[in-house]
C-alpha cells in the first residue's frame, strides 16, 4: 500500500503495527510514503534506497525485526522465522555499520527471552530512534561550537534529518549553527550519480528555512580556491578504530582538496557508527552498485564496449580529518589522537 502526503522532514514513521518509509528516490517532486508490514518489505526498502543514510537504516531495520516478531510469533518455530529475517535484512547494505549495530542489539534482547518479545522489541526499537535523535541535536550543539564563528560551509551527500532518526548528524550541526546564526550561507555537492545533495539535502534545509547554494560535485575545489568557505561537513557510515572513516563517494576527493586550500573537514557521526573491531579503513568493504546507474541506455546492450565502477563510498583516512564529532565528544586531529576516548565505555 502507498500513500502520499505532505508532511515536515521524516524519512520514517513507525504506527506500531507498519513503518511507513519516505521515498527518497522521488524527492523533491514527490512525497511519498510507502507502509511495510513485514521484514521483506524494510529489507527491499532498504536495499533499493528508498531508506538511506547509515543511521535510519538502523532504525528501519530494527522495525523490521519488530515486524517479523508481530508476524510470526506466536508460531511455534517463531524464533526460527525471525532469525532469518534478521539475517535477509543484515545483507541489504554491507557498509553502513549502524545496521548490524541494530540488529546486533535486537538479537541481543531477543536470546534474553523476554516473555512479551513483541513488546519488548517494540520498545527497544522505539529507544534506537528516540536515542538516534537525542544524539543527533547533542553532536549538533557540539559540532557548532567547534565550528564557531565561520560563515560558511559545504556538506556533501545528504546526512540530514533524511539519513537519521530525525535532525541530522552533519546537517544537524548546520541547524545548529543556522540557530546561532553564525552562517551565511550552506553549499551542497550535487552528489552524483544519485543526487542525494540536488534531491535532498538542499530541499531538506528549505523545508527548514535555510538558504542554500547548490554546486556541481567537481566545482568543490575552485570553491575552495575563492575562499568561499571554512569548513567541509560530512556525515559517516562507518568509522574505524584508527578514526578512518568511510562516507559517501567523493568525501575522500574532498578531504584532499580541503588539505590543499586550508580548509577545514568535520565529520560527525553517532558512537553507533564506529566499529572498533576494524583497526583501520582499508578492512572496511565498500560497495558496489549496478552499473546501469552511470550507463546510458546505449550502453547496456550484450557486447558492449563501455562498463561503469561504481563504488558507493569511499574511505578518508584520519589524518585529512580536522574533527570528528559525536555525541559522547569531539576529538580533534584524530589522525594524531585516535578515536579511542570515543569508544563505549
Amino acid at each position: 500500500m502507498t500513500t502520499t502526503q505532505k508532511l515536515s522532514v521524516q524519512a520514517l514513521q513507525w504506527s506500531g503495527h507498519s513503518l511507513k518509509v519516505l521515498d527518497q528516490r522521488l524527492l523533491p517532486e514527490t512525497i511519498t510514503y510507502d507502509e511495510y508490514n513485514d521484514a521483506a518489505g524494510v529489507t527491499e526498502a532498504i536495499a533499493s534506497m528508498r531508506v538511506r543514510g547509515a543511521p535510519a537504516i538502523g532504525i528501519a531495520a530494527a522495525y523490521g525485526v519488530v515486524l517479523s516478531a508481530l508476524r510470526h510469533y506466536p508460531q511455534a518455530d517463531w524464533q526460527a522465522a525471525v532469525a532469518q529475517d534478521i539475517q535477509q535484512l543484515a545483507a541489504s547494505r554491507p557498509t553502513a555499520v549502524n545496521l548490524f549495530w541494530a540488529l546486533d542489539k535486537m538479537r541481543g534482547l531477543l536470546a534474553q527471552n523476554p516473555p512479551e518479545p513483541v513488546a519488548a522489541l517494540t520498545q527497544l526499537a522505539e529507544q534506537i530512534h528516540a536515542e538516534d535523535i537525542a544524539a543527533n541535536h547533542a553532536m549538533g550543539e557540539r559540532g557548532a561550537d567547534v565550528i564557531g564563528n565561520a560563515k560558511a560551509v559545504l556538506t556533501h551527500c545528504n546526512a540530514g534529518a533524511l539519513a537519521t532518526g530525525g535532525y541530522g548528524t552533519a546537517l544537524g550541526v548546520i541547524r545548529s549553527l543556522h540557530k546561532r546564526g553564525q552562517l551565511q550561507n550552506v553549499y551542497a555537492d550535487e552528489t552524483r550519480p544519485w543526487l542525494q545533495g540536488a534531491r535532498l539535502t538542499v530541499w531538506e534545509l528549505a523545508q527548514d528555512g535555510i538558504p542554500a547554494t547548490l554546486i556541481a560535485d567537481s566545482a568543490a575545489a575552485w570553491l575552495m580556491q575563492s575562499g568561499k568557505i571554512d569548513w567541509i561537513i560530512v556525515g559517516a557510515d562507518r568509522i574505524a578504530a584508527n578514526g578512518d572513516v568511510a562516507n559517501k563517494i567523493g568525501t575522500y576527493s574532498l578531504a584532499v582538496l580541503a588539505k590543499q586550500h586550508g580548509v577545514k573537514m568535520m565529520v560527525a557521526a553517532p558512537s553507533s557508527t564506529f566499529d572498533f573491531s576494524m583497526e583501520n579503513g582499508d578492512s572496511i568493504e565498500i560497495e558496489q552498485r549496478n552499473p546501469k546507474e552511470l550507463l546510458a541506455d546505449c550502453y547496456l546492450n550484450d557486447g558492449s564496449l563501455v562498463n561503469a565502477w561504481n563504488p558507493v563510498f569511499d574511505v578518508t583516512p584520519a589524518a585529512l580529518i580536522s574533527a570528528i564529532v559525536t555525541e559522547r565528544g569531539v576529538v580533534i586531529d584524530p589522525g594524531l589522537h585516535g578515536v579511542r576516548s570515543l569508544a563505549p565505555c
